[in-house]
């Protein structure tokens, strides 16, 4: 489905009753909102909403640049076109920067935020080779940035033994759109709102991959240091895709936050 937002069409799914508590779903960069297919088992209590980011999958990918602020209207943008006023959102990676962002700047539409594999700040020193994944994108399109991305994002055990799991994720990151995935990475660099998640007052769960290379543990504890009252969860034996690769321990500490504040009861992680 499809829907007007801040000058685009953002697509997007939706599954489970009307009247449940709502859910908003962010993806990671050069993904999709299929990345969250694993959590759907435990949020069939809920009305789920998962959207694709500007530039990526059915959403338009507008010449660029882009940046948060801009990602951060979309989702937005979108809740409103949609008549959504107050929801529990779910980010990872570029969709937790997405999530860190609406709490910042619309905090009256969020209930609670869940921030996965993600950060507050882009250390310059990580520029040059976000600048190398943009040539490469560029020079070569998406399918030369595939293998490499993988293996940020999963541990070699994983993708040697879960290549069912593995393959439609490939998948993801070929399709994405050149333009989509460079204008988000310009947008990925500029990111330093550390200081700005203090005014941040909204129940917020943080998890990260203990094997997490692309946003470390210490980028998470920064997070949980800087909103008061937040829980952080690291799962061992993961990486940057936690989610996936860690789907139960994910989907146990993700069902358990959302039934404390929303009054629900908290299913088992299948």
């Amino acid at each position: 489905m499809k829907a007007k937002s801040n000058g685009i069409e953002i697509n997007y799914a939706v599954e489970g009753p009307e009247d449940a508590p709502v859910v908003v779903m962010s993806h990671s960069l050069a993904s999709g909102h299929r990345m969250w297919d694993s959590q759907m088992p435990v949020l069939s209590d809920y009305r789920v909403y998962r959207f694709d980011t500007r530039g990526h999958g059915g959403t338009d990918a507008p010449d660029g640049p882009y940046d948060l602020d801009m990602l951060a209207d979309d989702a937005r943008g979108l809740l409103d076109a949609l008549g959504l006023d107050a929801v529990h959102f779910v980010g990872l990676s570029m969709g937790g920067m997405i999530g860190q962002m609406l709490a910042i700047k619309y905090p009256e539409v969020l209930l609670s935020a869940t921030l996965c594999a993600t950060s507050s700040r882009m250390p310059e020193e990580a520029w040059p080779a976000w600048r190398e994944r943009i040539d490469t994108a560029r020079a070569h399109g998406m399918e030369a940035l595939v293998e490499a991305t993988i293996e940020r994002w999963f541990t070699r055990d994983f993708i040697a033994s879960n290549e069912n799991t593995v393959g439609p994720i490939r998948d993801l990151v070929r399709s994405t759109p050149v333009q989509g995935y460079t204008s988000c990475i310009e947008a990925i660099m500029k990111l330093d709102i550390t200081d700005r998640l203090r005014s941040v007052n909204l129940p917020t769960l943080i998890i990260a991959g203990e094997d997490d290379e692309s946003t470390p543990v210490a980028a998470h504890e920064a997070i949980h240091a800087a909103v008061t009252g937040s829980e952080l969860v690291v799962v061992p034996t993961a990486k940057h895709f936690v989610n996936v690769e860690q789907g139960g321990p994910v989907n146990d500490a993700l069902s358990r936050f959302l039934a404390r504040h929303t009054g629900g009861q908290a299913r088992a992680a299948e």
